[in-house]
């Protein structure tokens, strides 16, 4: 699996969300966590992934 694309995050990517204002990108639970509370960004388990969901 592929790394979080937030900035100097080293953790395993497991959530797709999907941006309004911005490009879609790969995050992972911590981020997607905090992410996802902003208006219009929704948030989708990567296959694989949602094991790291706990």
């Amino acid at each position: 699996m592929a790394e979080c694309s937030e900035p100097d995050c080293e953790n395993v990517a497991a959530v797709r969300l999907y941006v309004p204002w911005d490009a879609d990108r790969n995050v992972c639970t911590a981020h997607a966590r905090a992410l996802v509370q902003r208006d219009g960004v929704v948030a989708e388990p990567l296959d694989g992934a949602a094991d790291d969901w706990s």
